[in-house]
């Protein structure tokens, strides 16, 4: 019965997101991203005050009562590999921009795109496709439980 209930919850899920943008339309982690998109970019930053790319995904997971290492590299040794074809909204997504491995990363959040501190926009949303990003693509992983899943992404 919990397996079912659980798929039945994924699947509502996933079916509000088509055309949405985000499949967390009003759920805690939309709200939180929503909260501090435009924040400035700050190198170092995990506060308010501005944010460096792993501050933001840091603070984002906090507010979800989950903990994550302060650097991307750090971040990416966690969680579970996603192939590409399977990653789902709240997973984390890395690109290598520095030429020497993992150096940023973001939160996919639905339809191709994920949420991000750029260095050049603060807080932004961004596609997986664009040429930029597409390019420097490292992988992606899935950080939270199904349960963890389910409270970051329903009401």
């Amino acid at each position: 019965m919990k397996k079912t209930l659980t798929a039945a919850a994924l699947s509502l899920a996933i079916a509000l997101s088509i055309g949405t943008g985000s499949a967390f339309a009003d759920s805690k982690m939309d709200k939180v991203i929503e909260s501090v998109q435009g924040t400035d970019y700050k190198y170092g930053g995990t506060t308010l005050s501005g944010f460096d790319c792993s501050g933001f995904t840091m603070y984002v997971f906090e507010k979800l009562g989950i903990e994550l290492p302060r650097q991307s590299g750090s971040q990416f040794n966690m969680g579970t590999e996603v192939s590409r074809s399977d990653i789902r909204t709240g997973d984390l997504v890395f690109f290598n921009t520095s030429g020497k491995g993992v150096s940023h990363v973001g939160i996919f959040v639905g339809d191709g795109k994920f949420a991000h501190a750029s260095s050049s926009k603060g807080v932004t949303i961004s596609k997986l496709d664009e040429s930029y990003y597409a390019k420097r693509y490292v992988g992606a992983k899935r950080i939270m439980s199904t349960e963890q899943f389910e409270t970051a992404t329903l009401d």
